[in-house]
């Protein structure tokens, strides 16, 4: 059986946000250390008359592993409790001097209850219960061996250690309650920007079909209907209206698909149509011809990624919209190619040249500003690069590279 490894110990208080928080365990450990080590070692060997040697090393394991209680304090109980024990013991083989301590020196007690606030800071109730009724229980066998004239320390060190591990779990407690309290304002917090997110999206999606696709199927149905309420229209004329039609409906059909992805957070339906690709840009173009432009085209049949395929059609139609509404009647060229090899990658270019002498007046006469951006960003997204910009002779370029292996997205 494959045992899951345990977590690298972390020091008390290392949660702290200040420093100097942080550093209290060490410091104190540090001092209790340094303050009774001495201290013991003359009790034990002067006042209770041990041998230097024993004395030497039972103050060293009643006193140093205070340094491993700031990060293992249960490990560090496990030796303190016996080494205080065994020197109880050890004191009963000698005859202990009148008013000696006994069975736990001051310098045991005082050791004893900083390592019990260590062990409430970290251990559970039910661990820190285990601990005391030990304490207690031990303390309590003690004192059946006690030599006469000797006080009960014994009593006195299950009472501060009680308290001890009683201070150290409140505390502990109180700050696992503030962490808690913490979270939830976090997540809380988060909802709130969620939810007024998802009330954005909403509204965007409300204006969008209360505004634009309203305006989009009336021009559908007049496209519709214009053969049918126009006595005596030409041929060119019922195509171009049926050009406008399935245009808008096509239009229609996206802005749906927009909406769905608005309104649905998470499972948005719009996504399971197919997006536009290398095989629709024929259609791109015709439409822009049938608006005037004249387009020559040099089609891919290539398989690229669907992000790059998207990302290269919305480019073209944004380039191809902006000639006609700035630049109508301007020759326009449209080439999509592909390079292969390491660096594989689909080059997308639109020029087109200066509008006729005598052009009719543009479509519209100002824009949003966001077409460059658009596709700036969509570039950015499959971590190609873009360069537009106007022609010294007059006119515009857009050239884009999209790389094609995943791997080279950004």
């Amino acid at each position: 059986m494959i045992s899951r490894q345990e977590e690298p110990p972390r020091a008390l208080l290392a949660g702290a946000s200040r420093r100097w928080v942080r550093m209290v365990p060490w410091v104190v450990a540090v001092v209790l250390c340094a303050a009774l080590l001495p201290t013991t070692i003359h009790v034990l060997a002067v006042d209770a008359g041990l041998d230097g040697g024993l004395a030497s090393g039972l103050a060293v394991a009643q006193t140093v592993p205070l340094l491993l209680a700031v990060v293992r304090p249960l490990h560090a109980w496990y030796v303190i409790l016996a080494a205080d024990v065994a020197g109880a013991l050890a004191m009963l083989t000698v005859d202990l001097p009148a008013g000696v301590v006994w069975p736990y020196p001051p310098t045991a007690v005082v050791g004893y209850v900083g390592l019990c606030l260590a062990l409430g800071l970290r251990e559970p109730r039910l661990r820190l219960l285990v601990v005391w009724l030990t304490t207690a229980g031990v303390s309590l066998a003690l004192s059946f061996a006690a030599p006469g004239g000797t006080s009960g320390s014994g009593i006195l060190m299950t009472v501060l250690g009680g308290v001890a591990l009683v201070l150290g779990g409140a505390l502990r407690e109180r700050y696992e309650a503030q962490r808690r309290l913490a979270e939830q304002e976090t997540i809380s917090e988060a909802e709130r920007g969620r939810r007024t997110l998802l009330e954005e999206r909403a509204r965007i999606a409300r204006e969008l079909h209360d505004v634009v696709a309203h305006h989009m199927s009336v021009i559908t149905v007049q496209a519709d209907t214009a053969a049918y309420r126009l006595e005596g229209l030409a041929p060119e004329v019922r195509q171009e209206f049926t050009s406008i039609a399935a245009t808008a409906r096509e239009s229609l059909g996206e802005m749906r698909r927009l909406l769905g992805v608005l309104r649905n957070e998470e499972t948005p339906h719009g996504e399971l149509a197919p997006q536009p690709g290398l095989t629709r840009l024929g259609q791109l173009v015709e439409a822009t011809v049938r608006a005037g432009v004249p387009v020559d085209f040099t089609p891919c049949d290539a398989e690229v990624p669907e992000a790059v395929g998207l990302s290269a059609y919305r480019i073209v139609q944004e380039a191809l919209a902006n000639v006609v509404r700035h630049a109508p009647g301007a020759a326009t060229r449209v080439s999509v190619t592909v390079t292969e090899g390491d660096g594989a990658r689909l080059d997308v270019l639109v020029v087109n040249g200066p509008p006729p002498e005598q052009p009719a007046a543009p479509f519209e006469t100002g824009g949003t500003g966001h077409g460059l951006v658009g596709m700036r960003e969509r570039v950015r997204l499959v971590g190609g690069a873009l360069d537009a910009g106007p022609l010294p002779e007059g006119g515009f370029r857009v050239a884009a590279r999209l790389p094609l292996s995943e791997g080279d997205f950004t």
